[in-house]
């Protein structure tokens, strides 16, 4: 009876964890996508900005999680951040790399959602999965197993096919995503794949040489990602903040998009461990069709082809695939 109890709650949690994953993931690409093209008088909120504010929440977030790890100690939660953070200045130093790449990834995805609309940005994006697995390969010394391979394979397939260049029939579209934007919105996805794959995979290796929690490797994180985003800030915007402040243009729907972008990445480490392989594919399978219906539907920036449904389907079965070679040579209670 005890046994049925446990299996139920597990299960349970399961389904928990595959609508927390599809929620985050649909909301965030939604909501940036709407955000960077909604029509507003006055100037438009700085992508930049807006992720120094994500890793201000995220800093802030992860303190909170590891003083509740620590009894809600004042005293504990100070002693971990000296001993980690100032005693351990080469280890620190070693994610000052990760945090310089994501912070570039996170600006670039504010660029590529700009510039392509939400179901092809979402499809396009899945080309991370490739470029983990080579990272993961030459960087971990991780071996792949052929369906691995193939699903690569069809996974390139896929992507492009949803790439293929068709004539543009809505004028909304031709005024939104012209051939120069979507080209710029299609290479800032491609630099946020290569820098996600790298990052996560290098991140990884951090992690498994040492023994402390994935919150406190997220504060320090989030420390560097805060001075390379300021250093951005100024760089490219600096005029702009000047003219207008740091926070022009911000807006409730504004402040979602930076919440989302902050507390998706701790949201998904937390239920992780309850989702396998297969549940993250039929996560991201779910998300690409609702970031379709949704673009079509109600954001009316998108017009489907066969081709791109073809290849999204593609793109869906690599995911698959992938995952659930990975769950047949990983136990899944590991995962």
């Amino acid at each position: 009876m005890f046994s049925i109890s446990i299996l139920s709650t597990s299960s349970q949690l399961k389904y928990v964890s595959l609508g927390v994953l599809v929620l985050q993931t649909t909301s965030l690409v939604l909501t940036m996508r709407y955000s960077r093209t909604l029509q507003s008088e006055g100037p438009r909120y700085l992508a930049s900005s807006a992720v120094v504010c994500a890793e201000v929440l995220k800093i802030v977030a992860c303190m909170l999680l590891v003083f509740r790890d620590h009894s809600f100690s004042v005293r504990a939660l100070n002693q971990v951040l000296r001993e980690e953070i100032i005693n351990k200045p080469l280890l620190t130093l070693k994610l000052a790399i990760p945090s310089g790449i994501y912070t570039l990834q996170n600006n670039l995805l504010y660029v590529a959602l700009s510039n392509l609309d939400a179901a092809t940005y979402q499809v396009t994006y899945q080309l991370k999965i490739l470029t983990t697995a080579l990272f993961s390969v030459s960087m971990l010394g991780k071996s792949l197993a052929f369906y691995q391979w193939l699903s690569l394979v069809i996974l390139m397939a896929g992507i492009a096919l949803v790439q293929w260049p068709t004539e543009v029939t809505s004028v909304t579209n031709q005024e939104d995503l012209t051939a120069g934007s979507q080209f710029m919105g299609l290479l800032a996805v491609l630099v946020a794949c290569f820098s996600s794959g790298f990052a996560g995979v290098y991140f990884e290796k951090i992690l498994k040489e040492s023994k402390q929690s994935v919150w406190v490797r997220n504060i320090q994180l989030g420390l560097f990602g805060l001075i390379f985003g300021l250093g951005g800030v100024f760089v490219y915007d600096g005029e702009r903040v000047r003219e207008n402040g740091l926070f022009q243009g911000y807006n409730g729907l504004t402040w979602t998009v930076v919440a989302l972008q902050a507390l998706g990445g701790l949201v998904i480490a937390a239920v992780i461990t309850y989702a396998d392989n297969i549940l993250k594919g039929f996560a991201t399978s779910i998300s690409i069709i609702l970031s379709t219906l949704i673009s079509y539907f109600l954001l009316e920036d998108f017009d489907p082809t066969s081709v791109f449904f073809l290849g999204a389907m593609l793109v869906i079965a690599a995911t698959f695939l992938y995952g659930y070679e990975s769950t047949s040579a990983v136990n899944p209670s590991k995962v």
